[in-house]
């Protein structure tokens, strides 16, 4: 039997998933193209020119130009706002860096043995965003 925790019990401790991710963009039409056709995602819904969601297994990834934050100073030019991790299969790695090369993407560390037992890629998206593919190996 587990020990009790002596952490009172929080209403969040029904959180199981992450169910959402909002990107907030500066670009709407480069971050579309860039996740329509570079990275070859299918739009789940199109709520509005401001909000573009996509299917990722269970989860959501959605484009917005900010509206519930517009009074947040922007986040600065050249300046990652989040990073995005990505999971494939190991060969998976290195054909997704072959296709973004091709796509004319550039990488900003390419596929590496991690001693932490990951493949990694890693690559911007159009708004800055550090973006990862990753395997366990």
């Amino acid at each position: 039997m587990a020990p009790q925790s002596s952490r009172p019990r929080s209403p969040f401790d029904a959180i199981r998933a992450i169910d959402y991710t909002v990107v907030f963009v500066r670009d709407m039409a480069a971050m579309r193209r860039f996740y329509e056709d570079v990275l070859a995602l299918s739009v789940l819904r199109e709520l509005s020119p401001n909000w573009i969601e996509y299917g990722i297994g269970s989860n959501t990834l959605a484009l917005a130009r900010p509206s519930r934050t517009a009074a947040d100073a922007p986040i600065p030019p050249g300046s990652a706002a989040l990073q995005l991790a990505f999971k494939v299969s190991a060969a998976e790695v290195d054909a997704c860096a072959d296709e973004l090369v091709r796509q004319g993407v550039a990488l900003v560390s390419p596929p590496t043995n991690q001693s932490f037992g990951h493949r990694t890629l890693f690559f911007r998206d159009p708004d800055g965003n550090l973006l990862e593919i990753y395997a366990e190996i």
